[in-house]
């Protein structure tokens, strides 16, 4: 009998590389489901609130590439200017889920007794700045005492505006604080010289500093701090829903594997979706971390800034939430285990 074997070792090589490519696809296909599959189940409908800040970027990607449709979700988007508005349409009954509200108003939300609860962080990102009109004599921080400044009231922007005077040593009391709404107002207020500075999210604040040119002085106005996007409920709604949390987070935690292999392509998408310049787009995604976590850090900021909303009279509680309580961990603990690190 004509023994069959090897004719080199390069022949050898050759086979042990082919069976280990099997290998790969057929265990990448055990553990890494394709996210194209389509969910057998049926189909429910959700609603979905948001804003229009860069935070919300996973939710882009997840509706670009058809995630949400194929674990089940037929997902209809509701656009709010803020973030808190998108929490109070929420609350209203005019969505179920809001997608990149920031903790502070939050918080506030907790300190009214409102029963929600945060399903997850989406991004962890750097976008409120300062923008003042030196033609008002602000070259310097200390130059802001006694003008007008504005914010939205009850966002986070208005937290690192007080923190970003109190670290300059001043407070609120030192300006005059005027509350601008709306995404145009905040860049059409400064510009147009109806108020002397703005404290705002991007892209605003680029926008605001490119309307007003030389005349501009901007100043980054988180420090060190991220600000939180976070995914947030009612507790009734998840807990007649918990099945739909978990196929929402599957589609956010698919949309963040997509992103972290394709993040051109991921770029791209956000880009479009947001109306962002190339420019800004690398800026964002180089300095911002877009993926699906719940760890300490976010009940230590809330901490602080409840802290800060008891100082500064915002709320007539006196005594900071147990932020546990409103934080849901079973969805996320079920879609990304690993990305769940609070002390509880």
């Amino acid at each position: 009998m004509k023994q069959i074997g090897m004719k080199s070792p390069k022949q050898f090589i050759l086979v042990i590389i082919v069976i280990a490519a099997i290998l790969a696809v057929v265990l990448g296909s055990m553990f890494y489901p394709d996210p194209r599959q389509n969910y057998t189940e049926k189909t429910e409908s959700i609603t979905v609130g948001y804003s229009p800040f860069e935070q919300t970027a996973l939710l882009w990607i997840a509706e670009d590439q058809h995630f949400f449709s194929r674990n089940g979700l037929n997902v209809t988007l509701r656009k709010y200017d803020t973030g808190v508005g998108s929490l109070d349409g929420m609350l209203n009954g005019e969505a179920d889920i809001t997608v990149g509200v920031t903790e502070f108003p939050t918080i506030g939300r907790a300190f009214q007794k409102e029963r929600i609860r945060t399903i997850g962080t989406l991004a962890k990102i750097e976008q409120i700045y300062l923008v003042g009109r030196k033609d008002r004599g602000i070259e310097n921080v200390s130059d802001l005492k006694g003008k007008r400044v504005g914010t939205t009231l009850r966002t986070i922007a208005h937290f690192y505006l007080g923190r970003f005077l109190e670290l300059h040593g001043m407070n609120m009391q030192d300006i005059t604080l005027v509350d601008v709404k709306t995404p145009a107002e905040w860049v059409n207020a400064v510009a147009n010289g109806d108020i002397d500075a703005i404290a705002t999210a991007q892209p605003y604040a680029n926008s605001a500093k490119e309307r007003l040119g030389a005349n501009a002085v901007v100043w980054p106005a988180q420090g060190s701090q991220p600000i939180f996007g976070l995914i947030v409920s009612t507790d009734e709604w998840i807990t007649n829903h918990p099945e739909l949390v978990n196929r929402f987070l599957k589609s956010l935690a698919q949309a963040e594997e997509y992103a972290i292999r394709n993040p051109a392509e991921a770029k791209a998408i956000v880009q479009k979706r947001l109306n962002l310049d190339a420019a800004y787009m690398e800026t964002v995604w180089s300095q911002n971390q877009y993926s699906l976590s719940l760890d300490q850090s976010l009940i230590l900021t809330m901490e602080d800034e409840a802290r800060w909303m008891i100082k500064n009279n915002l709320t007539t509680e006196k005594a900071v939430p147990n932020f546990m309580d409103y934080i849901y961990v079973d969805g996320l603990e079920a879609i990304k285990p690993e990305s769940v690190n609070i002390i509880r």
